[in-house]
């Protein structure tokens, strides 16, 4: 489903979730409004999620975790608030995790580090504080981190240059 660069507002309705089968959902650069449904935990098939550049508020939902086969999620400039949820760290096959330019507070949670496929991650122009897990470590296939323009504190951990043969760009 592609409702991508038109003109919608308001509120994604929680029907989305009825949507069982559906593998991929773009509604990006719209004009939706209001919190993610947590509904859409319920897209159980989901391997694209792509909600970037609209204006919602609220959290991200923790039903977010439910969606295991997800490879790509993209809720960049979304306006969303509040911390990440640990549950992101259910989605194992995600590859490419783009939070950017949010509201997002409190700590990165230490879950992230089970997103061993992600090769690309994205939590820059937030509010993050505290310090950089030591469990993005175990991101062995990271090439793109991002963690800039927020309040992180303390020190690099040495473990983000566990990366094989090569070290992520930051």
């Amino acid at each position: 489903l592609q409702l991508n660069y038109n003109q919608f507002s308001g509120d994604i309705p929680p029907e989305i979730g009825n949507l069982t089968n559906l593998t991929s959902l773009s509604l990006e650069n719209n004009g939706f409004t209001g919190d993610i449904p947590p509904e859409i935990g319920q897209l159980a098939n989901l391997t694209t999620l792509q909600l970037s550049y609209n204006n919602f508020s609220g959290d991200i939902p923790p039903e977010i975790g439910n969606l295991i086969n997800l490879d790509w999620m993209d809720l960049q400039d979304t306006n969303i608030s509040g911390e990440i949820p640990a549950e992101i760290g259910n989605l194992v096959n995600l590859a490419y995790l783009n939070l950017a330019t949010n509201q997002l507070t409190e700590e990165i949670p230490q879950e992230i580090g089970n997103l061993i496929n992600l090769t690309s991650l994205y939590l820059s122009e937030n509010q993050l504080t505290g310090e950089i897990p030591v469990e993005i470590g175990n991101l062995i296939n990271l090439a793109f981190l991002n963690l800039g323009q927020n309040q992180l504190t303390g020190e690099i951990p040495t473990e983000i240059c566990n990366q094989g043969d090569s070290t992520p760009s930051v």
